[in-house]
């Protein structure tokens, strides 16, 4: 299964004129933030009372459905097989469940197991729900990989890596060998994870993480008292979850309060100052703010943390093409291609670099990729026509994934 694109960290940056960086779900490191934040950080005022509740309870909760499919749809291989492997091996294998990885929308327990569907965090929320009613143990790790980056319009969205392992009943140990050593559930290939240092993370952590997700996703659609919402339950369920603050930092640029957005960010980096998310984030709502001093610091500070940030050779490439140099918009695509494989957009810009230099066979290829590489369904309905119209007619309709205009910090 490939690597999360809206599970993960949720980082939000605001960069060059004014992208918004978010981290998804995954594992975002904990920093050295205070146990209970300053009540300073919240504008309950600023923002009407949401229609949702922003509870942790139902992240891990069972539908009766999923209490059917554990009481009768698998019991013979819970009883043959053991639980641990008995759930693995119903819920992965091919034949029984069918899931489906889909990066569009971050679900709880429930709602993946209906759906069939669930991006990294969503699947390993699932599958630690039914490890925790079959009373298995169960740990939650994240990985110490490079952020996966992606775009929505004007956000920049970077996912981190999570997995969870499945452990022996305490009544089970030393029955069977396959209790004695944890198993777990990954969703990246064992090529990508093996040697990578993890660390364990706490359930409570992980809750944060499923509600950061919410609160970004729920910026994406405009739904800014929600994602409000949803930044703060994350905050206080874990304070020292650091994506939080920075979504939260975002949100008030959103709703048009950028001094508290800037006293978030700065509030991260005073217990976090290498965090180069929030460097960016502040970097460049100070210079939107006329502040360009204290903006070119942060941005000295991020360019010895983050020489090349993310879409650093994208961008290169971008303006490449406005300027028709579609030998050099090549090359800066390449570069990003060679280190961020997993991104859909950088193999279509590739592609279209190949086309208007009429490397047609190059073309079609990283339209394949992209294809490959999308992280939801619509992602790939698109790219499958375009690759369809390209094999049909010389002039294929390139300019459908234009690079979105920037808005305006206040309201973007």
């Amino acid at each position: 299964m490939s690597r999360d694109f809206s599970s993960g960290r949720n980082r939000v940056r605001i960069r060059g004129s004014v992208l918004l960086w978010a981290l998804l779900s995954g594992c975002a490191a904990t920093s050295q933030l205070a146990v209970e934040p300053p009540r300073s950080l919240f504008r309950d005022e600023s923002f009407d009372a949401p229609q949702e509740r922003f509870s942790g309870a139902e992240v891990f909760a069972l539908s009766d459905a999923m209490r059917h499919f554990l009481s009768f749809d698998i019991t013979h291989q819970l009883h043959s097989m053991g639980p641990a492997r008995a759930l693995i091996n119903a819920l992965y294998t091919k034949g029984q469940l069918k899931l489906e990885y889909d990066a569009a929308m971050t679900r709880n327990a429930s709602e993946a197991f209906e759906a069939r569907v669930g991006n990294c965090l969503s699947l390993v929320i699932m599958t630690a729900a039914f490890a925790k009613q079959l009373g298995l143990q169960v740990e939650f790790h994240g990985a110490d990989v490079d952020e996966v980056w992606s775009r929505n319009g004007d956000l920049l969205l970077g996912s981190g890596h999570v997995n969870v392992s499945l452990g022996s009943r305490a009544t089970d140990i030393g029955m069977r060998g396959v209790y004695r050593n944890p198993l777990t559930v990954d969703f990246l290939s064992a090529d990508e994870i093996s040697g990578l240092p993890t660390r364990e993370i706490s359930e409570a952590t992980v809750v944060a993480m499923y509600m950061n997700n919410k609160a970004v996703e729920a910026m994406v659609h405009g739904q800014l008292d929600d994602a409000y919402g949803w930044a703060r339950a994350a905050i206080q369920q874990s304070p020292g979850f650091a994506s939080s603050y920075n979504t939260l930092g975002v949100v008030y640029l959103r709703r048009g309060d950028p001094q508290q957005a800037a006293r978030v960010f700065g509030y991260v980096l005073e217990r976090d100052p290498d965090n180069a998310t929030v460097l960016a984030n502040l970097a460049d709502l100070q210079s939107w703010l006329g502040n360009e001093s204290e903006a070119a610091a942060l941005r000295s500070r991020l360019a010895r943390i983050d020489p090349h940030p993310p879409y650093y050779f994208f961008n290169l490439g971008m303006a490449a093409m406005e300027d028709n140099d579609f030998r050099a918009a090549k090359t800066q695509f390449a570069r990003e291609v060679a280190r961020a494989d997993y991104n859909h957009e950088f193999h279509y810009w590739l592609g279209v670099a190949y086309f208007k230099l009429g490397e047609i066979e190059r073309a079609q290829r990283q339209l394949l990729l992209a294809i490959e590489r999308s992280p939801t369904r619509d992602d790939r309905d698109l790219y499958a026509a375009k690759l369809a119209w390209l094999r049909s007619t010389d002039s294929p309709p390139w300019h459908g994934r234009a690079a979105p205009a920037p808005a305006a910090v206040g309201s973007p």
